[in-house]
């Protein structure tokens, strides 16, 4: 008996934004202006470490943030009411990452006015958002203690295209069985150029390491 042919008809959809993703880079470098995209679970503390690094940066660099979210403006409102930063909520009409056309259509929003640097806090999840590039300079990546050391095996992409990692949530070690030792070798297992802070921005543990290291990027880039 002849088998029936089995066609794969694929699109990766991720390739049309790509040129737009190149664009916002070169419109960035042209406006000096740092583009910096954070990724993560939900609930691994992205908020509440933006609201300590920008208090800690925002009398040196004017700061704006892009906060993405299926629904809702808590995250926006808290970073708002605790920083005092221009923040603006996006809303994804469902899909479950930021494209780098939304990113397009955030900035021109913050149009007419020049920011230093721009934060763009994705949302919660760690499979979409690593597949599509937003245009950013650098891909800050968080990884907290309650999540488990293994997360960076399972979840692969989210580390390799991630510039900078973030372990959150160090104060909790002696609640959860996480090896930070061994979190470091899955992400260097990953993404062996990755920058690796250990952090907690409930008892500012590493956070002055990871304001420093945005300053430099920053100082870097803008001037």
């Amino acid at each position: 008996m002849k088998e029936v042919p089995i066609y794969e008809i694929k699109e990766d959809i991720s390739l049309r934004y790509a040129p737009i993703a190149d664009d916002i880079r070169k419109k960035m470098k042209e406006e000096h202006t740092y583009l910096l995209n954070v990724m993560s679970s939900p609930g691994s503390g992205k908020t509440t470490l933006l609201i300590s690094l920008i208090n800690k940066l925002k009398n040196d660099y004017k700061i704006a943030v892009i906060e993405t979210d299926i629904d809702g403006r808590e995250d926006a409102q808290r970073i708002y009411d605790n920083t005092g930063v221009k923040t603006i909520q996006i809303h994804t009409g469902g899909a479950c990452h930021l494209t780098s056309q939304m990113s397009t259509d955030a900035l021109k929003i913050l149009d007419g006015d020049h920011f230093d640097l721009i934060i763009i806090e994705n949302i919660g999840n760690l499979v979409c958002p690593a597949e599509f590039d937003v245009g950013a300079i650098k891909n800050l990546v968080l990884l907290s203690l309650p999540e488990g050391d293994d997360k960076p095996l399972k979840y692969p992409l989210m580390f390799e295209v991630a510039h900078v990692v973030a372990i959150t949530k160090v104060d909790t070690q002696p609640i959860f069985d996480f090896k930070i030792e061994e979190a470091i070798k899955n992400i260097k297992y990953r993404n062996p150029n990755v920058d690796i802070f250990v952090t907690s921005a409930k008892n500012d543990i590493g956070v002055d390491d990871l304001a420093n290291y945005i300053k430099n990027e920053v100082e870097g880039f803008i001037r």
